[in-house]
């Protein structure tokens, strides 16, 4: 590839020489308005190299007939051609080349191409001895003239015809057409240049106008490969007929589904490009404002109304790329005897300014082109430009050169000249050399020929605007070389963009908008592959670029901000003391726990009094430190967890509310039993006055002890992490473990306080003055009704919310226990003492 590489660069040296002081501004005259084009015309010269000096004015008559004709450009540059080989001492010495007939309609003779034929004389356009070999070249319409190419070569056979205009498939048929060359290069690589230049712009959204034959459905294909691995995707294809009887018909067809498309690319490719062009010229409506890319110049918008300077819309061609031939205005001139350019000869042709001036002038013409008049281009120095048909004509005519002069050659190399041999051998043998022949032009273009057909793949990019109804201008943009390293194949240049437009801005041609960074693309059913519309991403998940076809997962210790855009480290967090949860929950934590303890001083003050010792004080004093450590236990669930805490805060919990609610049911027992004394003898009393109820507290308590240790073998609560219950952090908590455990501790706390609220509520009429039975119930009562709402709360709630149930529920059920049992006793010890003894005790129980 590297060795490929290095000669293709030394072919190319001369192109590169010559790319140095390349023009690529150009202006085109237009004086007359748009007619409508014949497309079936073409013109035919016959030539032929004889041995004989040329002289001066040989060419007069040939150019003065065809002055006033349309194909006077090409007779024009055939001269210039032939003249400047006949002066060539180094190539075909002692040898002229002459134009021997001219046929088609190159002067509008409206006879038909096959009778002109018949009309001329063999020997004139056969192979003779004398004039070695004679050579057709056409063009520049050989479509209409298949049939008859098959005749010519029936009739006249190894008669070799070299064609200027564009390239045909059914020419490249060795059987039919075995001696018919084509000057212009097959399109192998248009397809890879436009898709390269299309991607460059990240434009997606494009729409095809195609002639519907075998060209354009070869085009079509590539096109498409090229494309497969791409976003490209086609807006409407439209195969437009050919046939000049039926496009006509679909013109509003065409034109109503490009308006309506919201593609602003429209490809433009037919083989015919003069059929597409004179479709779209029929248009009468307002300017269309797309970009037109085709391989002709076409000319897009062709409404009046022209396109302001500093847009990008117009036409962007693809050429076939070519070296300027310079010192063609000369030529005319000189042959015309003019002293300026003639306007009729110059309209078809494209004008350059000498290189040193070029970028100057270009900027008047694009900002001033309604202010420029005709008579300031004609006193300007300028030259001419060959269009692709006259390059064409000029390589066609060098490479038979070429071929004759290398066949002279080998000839006397060989000393096998013979007159002898017949004209037909000349012909073969000149057919071997002009099949392979490669040479290089005289301004450093090289010329390949392989198998009848040029090779040549790159591409001038050229922008063409009407800058006004007078002047047109042709500004080359850029370059594409297939041969160039992968990722350097296309090159723009921005200042002639900038000069071309006025503004390296382009505009976009996308069938939807781009996705920012946060959204990501979601197809819908039916829409193309580039269609597609934005949907923001879920909830943690990022998309960090354009057009994102997934969004990303954020990690596990990170979190998508607003825009989805980034992910952001999550803040550890826990019910801390800072926290304002956090904070209320302890204070009244401690708030409770201070009047727990203000509770067991008073009633360890007022030991004596019958109050205190009614319901078993040791009970009372029992049930008040419980409670007070149920309190305590709250502060175990503030703070960072660790794993001491998550262990105490649980096995804390359920311990402390065993002894406190087992000391609920021993009262409420011990309540009983007082009063079925006397009912059922010595017995019951000989069990309450032994403490019995007193070894409740102990058993239920041993047995709570028990599961908590078998929750301790088998899971025990650890810390964990919540990453997901509030947005933007993690969440240190303390895992239960093992969760079957946590709730057999609830469901044993439960049924020893439905033990207690069944013992209680069946004591709740025993006569009032020892009886604390009604208030045992209603705690009981608030207890169980706090647990049982804490269940479905605890688990509708997450993370810090979660932690803060649970404390409240200790709490609630702690306090509601404190304030049923104790806070009527303390009311009477404190405010109502008089009633606190048992003087008072009796007469009430006197009542």
């Amino acid at each position: 590839m590297f060795i490929l590489m290095i000669v293709f660069f030394l072919l190319n040296i001369p192109l590169l020489m010559a790319n140095s002081v390349d023009p690529r501004c150009f202006w085109k005259i237009n004086l007359n308005e748009v007619k409508d084009i014949d497309l079936d015309t073409s013109c035919y010269f016959i030539l032929e190299a004889v041995q004989l000096p040329m002289e001066k004015d040989y060419f007069n008559q040939t150019l003065n007939v065809l002055k006033t004709t349309k194909y006077n450009r090409y007779a024009l540059a055939l001269a210039f051609t032939m003249d400047e080989i006949n002066r060539n001492p180094h190539i075909l010495p002692n040898m002229s080349l002459i134009i021997k007939h001219t046929l088609g309609h190159c002067d509008g003779n409206p006879t038909p191409l096959l009778n002109q034929i018949f009309y001329m004389p063999f020997p004139n356009y056969g192979c003779n001895e004398e004039t070695m070999c004679s050579f057709m070249l056409m063009g520049p319409n050989l479509w209409p003239s298949v049939d008859f190419f098959i005749h010519l070569n029936i009739l006249f056979p190894h008669f070799l015809q070299i064609s200027f205009g564009p390239f045909h498939s059914i020419f490249s048929d060795n059987e039919q057409f075995p001696y018919i060359y084509q000057m212009t290069p097959k399109d192998t690589s248009l397809a890879l240049a436009m898709v390269s230049f299309i991607l460059y712009f990240n434009w997606n959204w494009v729409g095809l106008v195609i002639s519907d034959n075998d060209e354009g459905n070869q085009f079509l294909t590539e096109l498409k490969k090229e494309t497969h691995n791409t976003e490209i995707c086609f807006a409407f294809v439209n195969m437009m007929a050919i046939n000049e009887n039926s496009f006509h018909e679909k013109t509003d067809m065409y034109y109503n589904q490009i308006v309506m498309s919201t593609a602003n690319v429209i490809i433009i490719y037919g083989e015919r490009p003069s059929i597409i062009e004179l479709c779209f010229r029929t248009w009468t409506s307002p300017v269309i404002q797309r970009i037109w890319v085709t391989k002709s110049e076409l000319y897009f918008p062709t409404s009046k109304r022209d396109l302001s300077h500093g847009t990008f819309y117009g036409t962007l061609a693809f050429q076939q790329h070519h070296d300027v031939i310079s010192g063609f205005k000369n030529f005319v001139q000189t042959w015309y005897h003019l002293k300026s350019m003639d306007l009729y000869l110059l309209k078809p042709e494209w004008g350059f300014f000498e290189y040193e001036t070029s970028a100057s002038y270009c900027k008047i013409l694009m900002s001033n082109s309604s202010n420029v008049s005709l008579e300031w281009l004609m006193e300007q120095k300028f030259d001419i430009a060959f269009n692709d048909n006259s390059h064409s004509i000029y390589n066609a005519v060098y490479a038979m050169a070429h071929a004759l002069h290398e066949k002279n050659l080998k000839q006397i190399d060989n000393q096998e000249i013979s007159y002898g041999k017949g004209a037909s051998t000349h012909c073969l043998k000149l057919h071997s050399f002009l099949r392979t022949i490669h040479f290089t032009n005289p301004f450093g273009e090289r010329v390949i020929m392989k198998e009848r057909v040029r090779v040549q793949e790159d591409y001038d990019i050229v922008h063409l605007q009407n800058c006004s109804q007078h002047l047109r201008i042709k500004v080359k943009i850029g370059q594409f070389s297939p041969y160039f390293p992968h990722g350097g194949q296309f090159h723009l240049y921005e200042d002639m963009i900038d000069l071309a437009t006025g503004s390296r801005k382009m505009p976009l041609s996308m069938c939807s908008a781009d996705c920012r960074p946060g959204y990501r693309k979601f197809w819908k059913e039916g829409m193309a592959a580039c269609c597609f519309v934005c949907s923001p991403c879920p909830d943690n998940e990022i998309s960090n670029e354009t057009n994102m076809d997934l969004c990303m997962n954020c990690p596990e210790y990170q979190y998508a901000n607003t825009e989805k855009n980034r992910c952001i480290h999550k803040d550890m967090i826990f019910l801390s003391y800072e926290d304002p949860l956090g904070m209320a929950l302890a204070l009244i934590a401690f708030c409770l726990s201070s009047f727990t303890a203000v509770v067991l001083w008073v009633f360890v003050k007022h030991h004596d009094t019958p109050i205190v010792k009614a319901n078993n004080r040791i009970l009372s004093y029992i049930l008040i430190m419980s409670l007070m450590f149920c309190f305590l236990c709250s502060f175990f669930f503030i703070g960072h967890p660790n794993r001491g805490t998550c262990i105490l805060q649980q096995i804390t919990f359920g311990i402390v509310f065993t002894v406190a609610v087992s000391t609920v049911l021993a009262k409420t027992i011990t309540v009983l039993l007082a009063f079925q004394v006397t009912d059922t003898g010595r017995k019951l009393r000989n069990f309450l006055v032994s403490g019995t109820p007193n070894y409740i507290i102990p058993i239920c308590s041993l047995l709570q002890c028990t599961l908590c240790a078998i929750w301790l073998a088998v899971s025990p609560p650890f810390v964990d992490i919540d990453e997901h219950s509030e947005h933007g952090h993690i969440i240190i908590v303390c895992n239960k473990g093992s969760v079957m455990a946590f709730y057999c501790v609830l469901g044993y706390l439960a049924f020893l306080a439905l033990g207690s609220f069944t013992m209680a509520f069946l004591a709740k009429n025993l006569p009032d003055t020892f009886n604390e039975a009604k208030f045992l119930t209603f705690s009981m009562l608030v207890f169980c009704s706090v647990w049982i709402t804490f269940l479905p709360v605890y688990h509708s709630t997450k993370g810090r919310v979660m932690v803060a149930v649970e404390i409240f529920s200790i709490l609630t059920s702690s306090a509601g226990m404190l304030g049923c049992v104790f806070a009527p006793k303390i009311y009477i010890i404190l405010m109502k003492p008089e009633r606190n003894s048992i003087q008072k005790i009796r007469e009430k129980s006197r009542f």
